[in-house]
């Protein structure tokens, strides 16, 4: 048995947001003692990420390395029809990733003391992003 619902996420600009309770709330629904969650973003400019939850110098490290890779404005760039962050958003979103799977057990994410689930809003405005938790 399945069990799915859409999460609603709103950012505020380029930047994490911890999205580790929406995720654990949708499995607490599911009801699934023992399965997956699979977490995936409907989006080409904003990305998922399990990283570490206790020290945001490790999230703005992050950012750090991934203004180098993919730097806004490049003049290499072909693609800026939404601005100068544009493709360095589609770059960012390729090299981190669009969804995710943890495994659950005992009715809960079985993720690791450090760890948590984060959505990357890889561009500089806000947005509304719209994440899809699947657990079977």
């Amino acid at each position: 048995m399945a069990h799915q619902s859409i999460l609603d996420i709103h950012t505020p600009g380029r930047g994490t947001r911890d999205i580790t309770e929406a995720v654990a709330e949708v499995v607490r629904a599911a009801q699934v003692q023992c399965g997956l969650a699979h977490v995936f973003v409907q989006h080409t400019s904003c990305s998922l990420l399990i990283t570490e939850n206790a020290d945001p110098d490790v999230r703005r490290d992050l950012e750090t390395v991934l203004r180098r890779l993919a730097p806004d404005g490049d003049p290499a760039y072909r693609h800026d029809a939404e601005g100068p962050d544009d493709m360095a958003a589609h770059v960012r979103t390729m090299l981190t990733g669009s969804g995710l799977s943890v495994p659950v057990g005992a009715g809960r994410l079985l993720l690791g003391t450090w760890q948590g689930i984060y959505l990357y809003e890889h561009r500089s405005a806000p947005h509304r992003r719209k994440v899809v938790v699947t657990v079977l």
